[in-house]
This record gives structure tokens, C-alpha cells and sequence, in this order.
């Protein structure tokens, strides 16, 4: 067992009173996520076998199971014969089931985030040996305003999408351009949802900052790899943050952006 697992089945779950059956089943999913996004478990990770976890969650094999279940079904876990569960690819946000309109939307943002990670981490990484230092002034000074809008009170929606687009022109091809171009309504409203989640926490806020200025910083070094690595992880968290989003965001302003992008573009 790696150390990683190891720590993940020795935190327990200490109950405060008495949960029936399903409402244990689903708490000890969401403590199981937790871990596994805090232990940085990669896709394909085995986790310990069904009895070990279900030791040393204090509970039984049945509410482990559907805890497994509960997991599996938001894609966060795959099971195979014989084997036992695996992490998966994806997952997606449990807290954002029930409404399907509000669940379709909540994926288009997902697939949209998938593509947009493939795309900027590209972009990010011909920038990074192609910019020249007017394009690399421009693209600091873009990022400087997405910064500024946001300490003002403000969504930094269209900042940022010209921060993204400063970038692309920093290639030297203007079909990169084009194809952020291409999808910069979307990318709008997007952000959009992404901001109104993360401005519901300052430590969102902190990463987004930190996310921008470590792209840049590989940018202004001429390292295409690491440019290429802070896009794409950047694209990862953004999708993280999605994931992490409370029912009460999607039962209110994040849903109504959410369903915006299905609404124009569709799925």
C-alpha cells in the first residue's frame, strides 16, 4: 500500500450522534473525496480494499460500499472484478445533481474546460520561445489589469479572457488566435461561473492569482515546458474548483451562469 492510501484509510470518521444508513453512506463518500483530492492521488491510483477502508472508517461493509457507489456513480471512481476501485479520469460534482438543466450545464462547463486545457497549455508553451518583449510586456500588463479588476470588486471576466488572448498573439501564429477567438463567448461566460464560485472563497481567489502568474513566469523565462505544465494545470484547477462548488452555488447564481452556456451554445 502506498504511503498515500495509507494515509487515505487512517483518518476516521467520528459520528457526533446517530446517521441511518444513507446519510453515513454519502458522508463518508465526501470524507473519501476529500482525501483523495487532498493526497493528490493520480488517476488509475488503487485504493485500499473495501474491508481495510471500512475498518478504518469505523463503519460497516454495506456503508462503505455505497459510499464506493455513491463515488463511482459521480465519476470519481472506477471498480473493476476482482480488482477493487480505482480513481478515475473525472468527477463530477455530486453537489450539482438533481436538477438536469443545472447538471447538463455544470458538464458542457467541464467539456469546455477539457478542450481549453489542451488549447492553452499549447499556446502557452510556443509563447514561451516565441514571445518578443513587447508581446511579453503586453501579456504582464494584461495580467496586471486582471489582477486590478478583481481588488476592485470586480469579475475580471473580460480581463481575463484578454490576458488569454495576449498570450495567443505572443505565438506569432494567428490560427491560435483564431481559435481562442473562436471560443472567447463561451470562455466568457465560462469565467464567469468559475469567478462567482471563487470569489465565494479567498483561497480560490489566491490560486487563480498564483495559477496566472506561474504561466507568465514560465513565459518570461522562455521555458516552454513549464509554460506548457502551469497552463495545463491551471485548466485542471480551474475544473477542481468547479468540482469543489457547494450545492447552495448551484442551486443559486452558479447555476443561472452555468445554464447561460447551455442556453447559447448548448452542450
Amino acid at each position: 500500500m502506498s504511503p498515500a492510501t495509507s494515509r487515505l484509510v487512517a483518518e476516521t470518521e467520528e459520528s457526533g450522534g446517530t446517521f441511518d444508513a444513507g446519510t453515513l453512506g454519502e458522508r463518508v463518500a465526501e470524507k473519501l473525496l476529500a482525501k483523495i483530492r487532498s493526497d493528490g492521488l493520480a488517476p488509475g491510483t488503487r485504493l485500499p480494499s473495501e474491508h481495510a477502508m471500512a475498518q478504518h472508517f469505523g463503519v460497516s461493509r454495506t456503508v462503505m460500499r455505497e459510499a464506493i457507489a455513491l463515488l463511482k456513480a459521480d465519476g470519481v471512481l472506477t471498480t473493476r472484478k476482482g480488482s477493487g476501485a480505482f480513481v478515475s479520469q473525472t468527477g463530477f460534482p455530486r453537489a450539482a445533481k438533481g436538477d438536469p438543466l443545472t447538471e447538463q450545464s455544470v458538464q458542457s462547463l467541464l467539456n469546455l474546460t477539457e478542450v481549453r486545457r489542451g488549447l492553452e497549455a499549447e499556446i502557452a508553451a510556443l509563447a514561451a520561445v516565441r514571445r518578443t518583449p513587447g508581446q511579453l510586456a503586453e501579456i504582464e500588463h494584461a495580467l496586471r489589469r486582471v489582477e486590478d479588476a478583481m481588488r476592485a470588486g470586480g469579475d475580471g471576466v473580460e480581463e481575463d479572457v484578454q490576458f488569454h488572448l495576449r498570450i495567443a498573439e505572443a505565438t506569432g501564429n494567428p490560427y491560435w488566435v483564431r481559435f481562442v477567438e473562436m471560443f472567447a463567448q463561451q470562455i466568457r461566460l465560462a469565467v464567469k461561473v468559475t469567478r462567482a464560485n471563487e470569489a465565494r472563497r479567498e483561497d480560490f481567489a489566491n490560486q487563480v492569482r498564483e495559477e496566472h502568474e506561474k504561466i507568465v513566469a514560465a513565459i518570461v523565462a522562455g521555458e516552454p515546458d513549464a509554460a506548457r505544465a502551469a497552463a495545463g494545470d491551471h485548466m485542471l484547477c480551474v475544473a477542481e474548483r468547479v468540482r469543489l462548488a457547494d450545492r447552495d452555488f448551484w442551486a443559486g447564481s452558479g447555476g443561472e451562469l452555468a445554464r447561460d452556456l447551455v442556453s447559447n451554445f448548448g452542450r
